[in-house]
């Protein structure tokens, strides 16, 4: 398992938002779900390579803007079509009010 990397602080994700970044190359939704947990997924639907990230957030789910295929966050898996694929899920930990992830999915989904 890679080391966990500080993305940004728990203020700057606002409850029910998302953000993108850019960490080692790897495009990464950072999201503040309604059960008040933060959640990292890969940054593209699996379906349209369109940016999650500037999705809606309901629940624990992220919904693509474009299509709106709907996924878990807590486990990729689609939960609207179109989307029939996973998205990577990336392990979070909340430090000192900092978000940090790990590059190594949780979930055994890698990306293409």
């Amino acid at each position: 398992m890679s080391e966990p990397v500080l993305i940004c602080s728990t203020e700057d994700v606002p409850k029910g938002t998302a953000i993108s970044a850019d960490v080692d190359g790897t495009q990464i939704a950072i999201v503040h779900a309604e059960d008040d947990q933060f959640y990292a997924v890969r940054d593209e639907c699996s379906h349209a390579a369109v940016a999650l990230s500037e999705g809606e957030v309901e629940g624990c789910t992220l919904e693509c803007w474009l299509h709106g295929s709907r996924f878990d966050l807590r486990t990729g898996e689609p939960t609207g079509l179109p989307a029939t694929e996973p998205v990577p899920v990336y392990p979070v930990e909340i430090r000192d009010g900092g978000i940090y992830i790990s590059l190594t999915p949780s979930n055994g989904v890698t990306a293409p």
